[in-house]
């Protein structure tokens, strides 16, 4: 199996790294582990709000939807924390189990200025790219039971959007607590653990593809699993997660408030299903490629011997 060569900075030194098993094996049970105490912890924390609320069980159940509604700060309140608690803390623990340098395994280090703006500017190229496969997946034969269970998620976030929040709360939940969290268990920790399994170039797509699928949305899977390979690329060619966080809040960021003003009029957009020319798609795409090629460049020179690349071994 070939392996990505390790950075000098770090050490191999933990618990995990006694055993036989593979590192995509950690990988995946990582995730998993993670995922199972995300939604325990956020729905528990959920639970305890809305019965500290009053809010009685016969409620909860005979009308979720309007007490979803009611309560919709408690939700994201409640989801933030299930995040920190459920993805963001086992990911730091468990990287402690590979190595004592946990900061350099997870590629927490500062990056050039430059690197940072051209990621939002090839973020911003990709949006319409990524929009353009959306709209083509989304229009797929996909199964009711799979429509109506996508439905009723973007029911409760379309609620959440239309509540009168401020713009930094809304920001702070759906933008700035999943560029920390998810990034840091995605890119950070199951990214390291699938290059040491299967190479760069898996490594970057798979955790490109995990993470589309991590958000349980089949029929935008794969315009997730685009940005999410895209934010790996960033990680690895870069050897820095920040990248990675700051295109993660910006994209965030850029939904959340598309869709808080538009809910001001009185208007929706469903962007699942706003289509975007394709002679706005093909200028995007070639922008798209020559500021990757930029990036590249940019920081392989900046990173210099710092990114060793794969071998077969």
């Amino acid at each position: 199996m070939p392996e990505s060569q390790q950075l000098p900075e770090f050490e191999l030194d933990g618990r995990f790294e006694r055993t036989s098993a593979r590192p995509l094996a950690y990988g995946f049970l990582g995730l998993l582990a993670a995922f199972i105490l995300f939604q325990g912890i956020s729905t528990v924390v959920t639970l305890v709000f809305l019965l500290s609320a009053n809010v009685s069980l016969t409620d909860l159940l005979g009308n979720m939807e309007q007490v979803l509604t009611d309560h919709a700060a408690s939700i994201l309140i409640a989801n933030t924390i299930g995040q920190f608690f459920g993805l963001l803390i086992p990911a730091l623990l468990i990287t402690r189990f590979h190595s004592s340098n946990w900061k350099s395994y997870l590629r927490l280090r500062s990056v050039d200025g430059k690197i940072l703006a051209l990621s939002i500017v090839a973020l911003f190229a990709l949006i319409p790219v990524v929009q353009w496969f959306g709209v083509i997946s989304d229009g797929l034969p996909w199964p009711d039971s799979i429509r109506s269970f996508e439905k009723s998620q973007m029911d409760l976030i379309e609620r959440i959007l239309t509540q009168d929040f401020s713009l930094l709360f809304t920001i702070s939940m759906l933008a700035l607590t999943p560029a920390i969290c998810e990034e840091i268990l995605f890119r950070g920790y199951f990214q390291r653990q699938a290059e040491r399994s299967q190479g760069i170039l898996w490594g970057i797509l798979l955790s490109g593809i995990v993470f589309g699928l991590y958000h349980m949305r089949l029929t935008q899977a794969i315009p997730l699993s685009m940005l999410g390979v895209f934010m790996a690329y960033l990680t690895w060619r870069t050897n820095s997660i920040l990248p990675a966080m700051l295109v993660h809040l910006a994209n965030n960021s850029f939904a959340a408030i598309l869709g808080k003003f538009a809910s001001k009029d009185g208007s929706t957009i469903d962007l699942e299903t706003f289509e975007i020319p394709l002679t706005i798609v093909i200028p995007a795409a070639l922008l798209l490629a020559g500021v990757l090629i930029l990036l590249h460049r940019l920081s392989a020179a900046e990173a210099g011997s710092e990114i060793i690349e794969p071998t077969d071994t």
